[in-house]
């Protein structure tokens, strides 16, 4: 009830001032400084990045080689047979000595669970859980439970397709010792990015996150969990009483609410996890919903405890309002047009009314190409036109995705009830098609 409150005061608030002071003034002012606003801190926290760099090029960072926490790796696993094995096999190779690895069976319907067991069997370091039919819904819960077994004094999540090089932990580890770092995110690429045009989207839409990640870290910003390949300090965990096990994304929740508690969040750009990309638009569409959701349910729940906190520290703070203003661009140029539409079919304006804010949407799209290029040409190494065509390609998939989505999302948190489902995402698609394509050649042959 709270988060439905607090949304319709946001959108009945924003709706009146647009469609009142329209009269008034061109309201796509409002948005365009806005727009401005954000861009003048991406372009900050973009230097601070460079000036981060030069600066650990000139002083590289110490290691300490005895820093080595034992950690156990827990691995959420729902309807997943047929990758479950080849990531724990992989996992199970990481060039590190103190670790384990708990794989939780959520429920599955088809033989993940005889599989976990199986490699429990197989193999020391494996421990298998699995959960009863009635246990609660949702990826937090999950994990909950896996942390009642677990010994480590750190806690390294991973997604059921997950695989990673050898030297993962070695890479990852040293960014936690630091007595105010409560987690670190290492980062996510997708496995099968030349697949489809779609991978490919999101392949460069996880580049973009990238560059928004380190800068923020850079800044000593409200740095973000990605569910996938976050390593959380034991005591951080304690601290903040685990898992929030009424959330969509545990990942998001578990962020906002450790720097509400002072801890900070680490980028670790060298540390790589990798993972599949969803190769159609409807199990895609379903999952950017769910993150979508996440995101704007966990600000509108915590932003008041943000604020009140006396731990968190101003950097990130603002860091987060600046975030949140990601959220209030779409809504608010979606309705600037909305609302003049309205009027000049109202013949309450004139048609050229509406040419503002057809220009302000052209900057905001420039905005989102400019930021792909940007991070294609760095973290890619994408040539000068092979990024110019990619960056086109993903403003459009940016735009036509999110911005649709956070008008569907706020209708559902306004007038649909909340639901815990986890929104799994189909493992091994590619896999099965690859398997289907040699069953059907080899039945050609014959």
């Amino acid at each position: 009830m709270k988060e439905r409150l607090i949304l319709f005061v946001i959108v009945f608030g924003l709706g009146v001032f647009i469609y009142i002071f329209q009269s008034y003034f061109n309201t796509v002012w409002g948005l365009a400084f806005l727009c401005s606003l954000m861009a003048v801190y991406f372009i900050f926290s973009t230097l601070a990045y460079q000036y981060k760099k030069r600066k650990l090029q000139k002083y590289p960072q110490v290691i300490n080689e005895d820093y080595k926490p034992y950690i156990s790796i827990m691995i959420p696993a729902h309807d997943e047979e047929s990758v479950i094995t080849a990531t724990v096999e992989n996992i199970l190779s990481i060039d590190y000595e103190k670790f384990e690895i708990i794989v939780i069976d959520d429920r599955s319907s088809d033989n993940t669970a005889s599989v976990i067991k199986d490699l429990e069997n197989k193999y020391e370091k494996v421990t298998a859980l699995i959960r009863d039919k009635d246990a609660f819904p949702g990826k937090s819960a999950v994990l909950n439970d896996a942390l009642k077994l677990a010994k480590g004094e750190a806690i390294l999540v991973f997604d059921a397709d997950a695989t990673v090089d050898s030297d993962f932990l070695k890479k990852l580890v040293p960014q936690l010792e630091p007595k105010d770092v409560g987690a670190v995110q290492a980062r996510k690429v997708i496995r099968n990015k030349d697949y489809n045009w779609l991978t490919r989207c999101q392949s460069d839409e996880y580049s973009i996150d990238v560059h928004c990640q380190l800068s923020r870290d850079s800044v000593k910003g409200a740095v973000e969990l990605r569910g996938n390949g976050e390593l959380i300090k034991r005591e951080a965990l304690e601290d903040i009483g685990g898992w929030n096990n009424y959330t969509i994304t545990d990942d998001l929740d578990m962020s906002t609410r450790l720097h509400i508690k002072g801890w900070d969040i680490r980028f670790c750009l060298e540390a790589i996890v990798y993972e599949e990309g969803i190769i159609y638009l409807l199990p895609l569409f379903k999952q950017r919903r769910r993150w979508l959701e996440g995101t704007i349910r966990r600000y509108l729940e915590l932003v008041g405890a943000a604020f009140r906190s006396k731990d968190i520290s101003l950097r990130a703070r603002v860091d987060m309002m600046a975030y949140i203003s990601e959220f209030i661009m779409p809504l608010w140029c979606v309705m600037e047009i909305l609302i003049r539409l309205f009027k000049i079919l109202a013949k309450e304006a004139p048609p050229h009314m509406l040419y503002s804010s057809i220009f302000i949407s052209c900057i905001i799209g420039l905005g989102f190409f400019s930021a792909a290029r940007y991070a294609l040409r760095r973290y890619d190494n994408c040539g000068r036109i092979a990024a110019i065509k990619e960056a086109f390609i993903t403003s459009l998939y940016l735009l036509a995705l999110w911005f649709p989505l956070e008008l569907f999302i706020c209708f559902k948190i306004l007038f649909l009830k909340k639901d815990m489902k986890w929104g799994k995402t189909t493992h091994g698609l590619i896999r099965e098609e690859e398997e289907n394509i040699k069953r059907e050649q080899e039945r050609v042959s014959v």
